[in-house]
């Protein structure tokens, strides 16, 4: 057997994890002094509640390596291969904590994997690892699909707001201001495993082009593999988001998902995200 492992920062909730016959390992939010555990305590629409009426920013903890390792022994008792697959490192000690497991149980056939990215491009790495592992594929296989499989997932998203990139230091408060006055929309995503800003706009619809130009630059969209557009706070024109990139790009169906607590305290309510895989 293959145990596949990820932490709540894949926004994969427990029934869906479950679906997927998969373990969930939480991640803790702590705002304004209380701690939470990501998914269990505390659910997507109640922390943007929280979120909204704090005066400080809350901070995330990783999972301690004793989280993992109960896990872990599990699988060695039941001779099981593991694959786990955490959020980036540059933005968590998630990924060290997993590797220290490892160590302390002292089971070989784990597999580590520092998906470079969270939210939806984490879900989208667990998905393919859901689908090797139920065609047959043996955990170390697996382990170098990944590996190759996340340098071609790609995240860009708008913010509605550019309080929360000042708040947590990412902008200067007279960037802020001005941007703010000026209802720019920042579009930011992931390089290299690093949170970054790419450009802003003003207004979602330019925001939205801005992606659509930005998704251009960056390879063509393999239509063979899953699509996510992902949210947070209100729905509110997220259907004219993804009809507009729809147009744009021609995929059909596509998965839906709500953005956490990680990349949440960073965008603050209102965010919209498409994440999607490049053609090799």
């Amino acid at each position: 057997m293959i145990k596949i492992i990820t932490d709540s920062t894949s926004d994969i909730d427990l029934e869906y994890a479950k679906e997927l016959n998969i373990e969930v390992v939480p991640l803790k939010v702590i705002i304004d002094g209380k701690e939470y555990k990501d998914r269990i305590d505390l659910q997507p629409d109640q922390f943007y509640d929280l979120l909204v009426n704090s005066d400080t920013l809350p901070s995330t903890s990783q999972p301690s390596p004793q989280d993992f390792a109960d896990l872990y022994e599990t699988a060695k008792d039941n001779k099981d291969s593991v694959i786990v697959i955490t959020l980036s490192s540059t933005i968590s000690g998630t990924y060290q904590s997993a590797n220290l497991a490892k160590d302390l149980v002292e089971y070989d056939d784990i597999y580590v994997i520092d998906s470079l990215g969270t939210t939806q491009m984490q879900r989208l790495l667990v998905l393919k690892a859901v689908a090797l592992r139920d065609e047959g594929m043996v955990a170390q296989d697996i382990y170098t699909f990944l590996e190759e499989y996340k340098h071609r997932i790609r995240l860009y998203a708008f913010v509605d707001t550019l309080e929360y990139l000042y708040k947590g230091g990412r902008l200067s408060k007279t960037a802020a201001t001005a941007g703010t006055l000026l209802k720019f929309k920042p579009i930011i995503g992931f390089d290299d495993g690093k949170l970054e800003m790419f450009a802003k706009a003003r207004g979602a619809q330019k925001a939205t082009a801005k992606i659509i130009d930005l998704i251009q630059q960056n390879g063509e969209m393999d239509l063979n593999e899953p699509i996510c557009i992902g949210y947070n706070g209100s729905t509110d024109g997220l259907d004219k988001f993804e009809n507009t990139l729809r147009e744009a790009f021609h995929f059909g169906e596509t998965l839906h998902g709500v953005i956490g607590p990680v990349i949440g305290t960073h965008a603050g309510p209102g965010a919209r995200l498409i994440t999607y895989v490049v053609k090799k």
